[in-house]
């Protein structure tokens, strides 16, 4: 019954159980008796019978009591006035049996209804012998007979809720596996983060102190260097100190992904004629075209744009030394292109230089705002890198 009211709202649910329990004793009655004592307690039970079917769900051991009451009231009224009613009238009352033992959870309410019904049965049979001397009409067997499976309507209701909270429960239990195994899976993701930004604080960050403080011990040496040397050591310093504060950044997220936002101010295209300045200052040969137009660029796509740029410079002076780089950054319709071309080195490369995700760490951040990457040799011995970014993905 609970089921077939979980499938319809509350109104369709009711009326189809009033259909469905009080017409069968409407279209058996004509068979067993039609006198007019008859259909008078008969309707008059129906009646009485409808209004606490409705209030089931919310009283449902007043509402078996009730109708009990109602059902006994209509029994004896009729056999005192020499009329039968059809067996089918013990119908709502095993629906309403149903719904005490799958609706009432607490065991004083259901005996109370329960002793109560006894009572009343008690002195329903005492009413009737007093009503009647017919042994036709007074109730005997066939009463015990009718209300001998009433029992099992209860034992029914009871079954189907004790399915419904072991449903519950089992389904509060997978429900919180789920959380414990999220919760569990977040903590050992935090603590490998954790260990990731330790290694990289005592490996990395390390050695890049060092650098950064024998480049500013040159620096103050700087009058007994060549000029050449002095520019090559001011730009040591200031890439140091910059890859510092980026990667105090990155520690700080790896730590707690919470505390996320920069201390160092984000790079973005404003500040790539500055990169291609550093690259010069490398010895490098750098030229660079940008449209001007590009402020209003979102700032996770002018980061991408800058990675990408910056990587590929590092990727020029590390395979093609000397070689002359050429960086066009322009925007076209919902789209910001990237693209970087180096022909030739002219010496010979760094060998075992790197670790060999440049590419694949390019691939990955232009993927996350939703671009393409695309990289490969040039017909003149050269490398050619370019990045498609899409704005609209990014909020613009």
């Amino acid at each position: 019954m609970n089921e077939f009211e979980g499938r319809w709202p509350g109104w369709g649910a009711d009326a189809g159980l009033v259909v469905l329990t009080f017409l069968p004793p409407l279209l058996s009655q004509p068979y067993v008796d039609t006198s007019a004592p008859a259909w008078a307690s008969l309707m008059m039970y129906e009646a009485l019978g409808m209004v606490v079917l409705l209030l089931r769900r919310r009283l449902p051991a007043a509402a078996f009591v009730a109708c009990f009451a109602a059902l006994l009231g209509a029994l004896v009224g009729s056999a005192g006035a020499g009329a039968k009613l059809s067996p089918l009238v013990f119908l709502p009352l095993a629906v309403l049996l149903y719904n005490l033992g799958s609706r009432c959870a607490s065991w004083r309410r259901t005996g109370s209804a329960v002793l109560g019904a006894i009572v009343l049965g008690v002195a329903g049979l005492w009413l009737n012998r007093l009503t009647t001397d017919s042994g036709d009409f007074q109730g005997g067997l066939d009463v015990l007979a009718a209300l001998a499976p009433m029992p099992l309507a209860w034992a029914m209701g009871f079954a189907a809720r004790t399915r419904q909270t072991l449903l519950a429960s089992a389904e509060q239990r997978a429900a919180d596996a789920r959380r414990a195994q999220a919760l569990e899976a977040a903590q050992a993701t935090q603590r490998e983060r954790a260990r990731i930004a330790g290694e990289m604080h005592d490996v990395v960050a390390h050695s890049l102190t060092l650098l950064v403080v024998h480049a500013e011990t040159l620096r103050a040496r700087g009058s007994e260097l060549p000029d050449w040397a002095r520019a090559q050591v001011d730009g040591l310093a200031a890439a140091g100190r910059q890859s510092g504060g980026e990667l105090r950044d990155l520690l700080r997220m790896l730590r707690d992904p919470a505390d996320a936002a920069p201390l160092q101010p984000v790079p973005g295209l404003g500040e790539l004629e500055a990169l291609l300045e550093s690259h010069r200052a490398a010895g490098g040969v750098a030229e660079l075209t940008m449209d001007s137009a590009l402020e209003s660029v979102p700032g996770a796509v002018q980061l991408a744009g800058y990675r990408v740029v910056q990587e590929a410079l590092v990727n020029a002076r590390r395979h093609a030394p000397g070689a002359p780089v050429r960086v066009s950054v322009d925007g076209v319709v919902g789209e910001l292109r990237c693209e970087v071309v180096n022909g030739p080195g002219t010496r010979r490369g760094t060998a075992g230089a790197g670790i060999g995700l440049g590419l694949i760490s390019m691939e990955e951040r232009v993927g996350a705002v939703g671009g393409e990457l695309t990289a490969g040799p040039t017909g003149e011995g050269g490398f050619r890198v370019v990045a498609t970014l899409p704005l609209e993905s990014a909020g613009v």
